[in-house]
């Protein structure tokens, strides 16, 4: 997938400005949130199991090492294989490499961004192997040439009348409006694929050291068909996502759905353990894990290790206003919303992802829905500091922090200029007690209004209380 973060201001604005995209952003804002809440209202314990959640990711997150060895020795012991690879090109090469040994000439996917941050459907693709998506969002994307702009909703910012068109377009089909049609024709035209392919790939939300097993957890059963149809099953995850027991894996799942779609349990929670075995009615005859690493390793021990919490649930993005204005693909690469503000700049440098950590108006509302309760919020000031700290701020933003600072450091002229601010913008404001325009804040009052303060300044506040 090609690097837009650069482009991040220009395309907010024509992200602002579609209307399609805002009708199909107005379904997020009324759909995951809402359902989040309902489902943590009815589990008393939920706060309990974030902070056991919690600790149990710091710990092991101490002793990665460990964990994953453990998981690779088990997963050797079932009859599969590990392959460690550090870099994106690492990962394509052999998992091309495991295509080539058995004469691939497709593969079926389930969905995995751990597939799109290594670009893999073009990198296979561009060497003789046709990948095929077989999660329904990934399917109408892939039909389109589109990328995913939600880690769990592919396709959120399409309409049915997006999907409808170009099924019509690629099917050649009767244009249909109903989705219960539209499911059907894809099943149809998948069903076909699952059974001709040579590989099946998908992701892991978990890997569990204990046994050597994978997970993937989904509402369609595309996944199934993707691992067990097919003589060679590869999957493709990240070093951060191993558990150490299978209890351990179950704390997690009761978080993942209700955070991420608000249901207590996702339809499809299956386990992978090995190739078939002697009396298994299905599976595979290969069995073959990929771990890519593309800069995790060295988030250990350092002010992001927190980051490496994440479990891809999206409730930080669910809950975003910057996301629910601008949609996922305004963020230029394939993790948007807030995790992404934060994973971005360690995977394609702090350089050209800047934009991103500066695109939050800190709300907070991200850590507060968060499972594992990440800090986002700290992560990405973490983030402008690095890039302050390398002259990579734009000069306007450096110049505002060393005008703030110049008159911070000036208790008596500071306080001078915030009570005149002060009553020069509620002279602005008028009776109506809000601003439409003020000069050089056009980035706030172009699209709402500015309150006026009110009452007297803090400083003056915090004075008259104290020698109260």
């Amino acid at each position: 997938m090609e690097i837009h973060s650069p482009e991040f201001k220009e395309k907010s604005r024509i992200a602002l400005h579609d209307v399609n995209l805002q009708k199909a952003l107005s379904n997020l804002k009324a759909g995951f949130p809402v359902k989040r809440s309902t489902a943590v209202a009815r589990m008393p314990e939920f706060e309990q199991l974030r902070d056991e959640a919690t600790a149990l990711k710091n710990h092991i997150l101490e002793n990665l090492d460990i964990y994953l060895e453990q998981f690779e020795a088990n997963v050797i012991k079932n009859g599969g294989h590990v392959h460690w690879c550090r870099t994106p090109d690492d990962a394509c090469k052999k998992i091309l490499e495991i295509c080539k040994d058995v004469d691939s000439k497709t593969v079926t996917k389930g969905k995995s961004m751990v597939s799109e941050e290594i670009n893999l459907n073009d990198y296979l693709q561009k060497n003789g192997v046709e990948p095929i998506e077989t999660d329904l969002g990934e399917y109408i994307l892939q039909l389109r040439g589109d990328h995913p702009s939600h880690i769990i909703a592919p396709a959120i910012h399409l309409n049915l009348e997006d999907v409808s068109e170009i099924f019509h377009e690629k099917h050649k089909r009767p244009k249909s409006s109903d989705p219960a049609v539209l499911m059907q024709e894809a099943r149809e035209m998948l069903r076909e694929k699952f059974a001709g392919a040579d590989v099946g790939i998908t992701g892991a939300n978990f890997l569990v050291a204990e046994t050597g097993s994978t997970i993937i957890v989904t509402n369609e059963g595309n996944g199934d068909l993707t691992q067990t149809l097919p003589k060679t099953h590869i999957v493709v995850t990240s070093i951060e996502k191993v558990v150490p027991t299978l209890e351990d894996m179950t704390l997690f799942l009761r978080l993942l759905a209700r955070s991420a779609t608000g249901q207590e349990f996702t339809v499809y929670n299956t386990l992978s353990t090995g190739p078939r075995r002697t009396g298994d009615q299905d599976g595979p005859e290969n069995f073959h894990v990929v771990l890519v690493d593309n800069g995790r390793s060295e988030m250990v021990g350092t002010e992001f290790q927190e980051m490496l919490r994440c479990i891809r649930c999206s409730a930080c993005m669910n809950h975003c206003p910057v996301y629910g204005a601008v949609g996922g693909h305004s963020y230029g690469w394939v993790y948007p919303g807030p995790m992404g503000s934060v994973l971005t700049p360690q995977m394609i440098g702090i350089e050209q992802a800047g934009l991103l950590p500066n695109a939050s108006t800190f709300c907070g509302k991200c850590e507060s829905v968060c499972p594992v309760r990440i800090p986002l919020p700290k992560l990405m000031r973490h983030w402008r500091e690095d890039e302050f700290s390398k002259h990579l701020s734009p000069k306007a933003v450096r110049w505002g922090i060393g005008g703030w600072a110049f008159f911070a450091k000036r208790p008596g002229l500071y306080r001078l200029l915030s009570t005149s601010s002060n009553l020069f913008l509620r002279v602005m404001a008028g009776k109506k007690g809000r601003i439409k325009k003020i000069p050089m804040a056009g980035g706030w009052t172009d699209w709402r209004d500015m309150p006026a303060p009110s009452g007297k300044t803090f400083m003056s506040q915090y004075k008259s209380r104290k020698q109260s």
